[in-house]
């Protein structure tokens, strides 16, 4: 493992993710509620670290609840949605503001998306903020068979984002 990730990975007791990559909730809201629609409490709101080294991807996978992404440090970062309507959105989260990346980005409740590293970042930490809060009763990893009946315009992406 590089010594960059390895020391982030250490420094912030980042474990594997169920989607790919490391991570580590840093913060779960003391107060919770039950929101319209979801079977139980949630917390108000989630943050996690998320560290994606080069090579590695985040499966597209869907929740409940908005999701922000945080960039921190390493590389572009690439995030993938697919709306329910089938459109195909890609945003780049980076340093680089003048080239159009972002630092933050918001994925609504409902789309699949997934990320990877862009092919020149070592890696990319950034981190995730849910609300309502985050709940694995809420994740739903896609099917590559079942994203490509439903989304056929959007197969280069699934192909890349999903697992056979």
């Amino acid at each position: 493992m590089d010594p960059v990730i390895r020391d982030l990975v250490s420094a912030y007791s980042l474990a594997p993710h169920p989607e790919g990559g490391f991570y580590k909730e840093s913060y779960r809201s003391a107060d919770s509620f039950t929101p319209a629609g979801f079977a139980g409490a949630r917390s108000f709101s989630t943050a996690i670290y998320f560290l994606l080294p080069q090579g590695t991807r985040s499966r597209l996978h869907r929740i409940r609840a908005d999701e922000v992404w945080h960039f921190y440090l390493g590389g572009p970062l690439s995030v993938v949605e697919i709306t329910p309507e089938g459109n195909t959105l890609k945003t780049v989260l980076g340093p680089d503001l003048k080239g159009g990346q972002k630092l933050q980005h918001v994925v609504p409740a409902g789309h699949w998306f997934g990320s990877y590293p862009e092919p020149n970042s070592q890696f990319s930490f950034v981190g995730c903020t849910v609300a309502p809060g985050f709940d694995f009763a809420d994740f739903e990893l896609g099917k590559r068979s079942d994203l490509l009946a439903l989304f056929p315009d959007a197969a280069p992406e699934i192909l890349r984002l999903t697992d056979p």
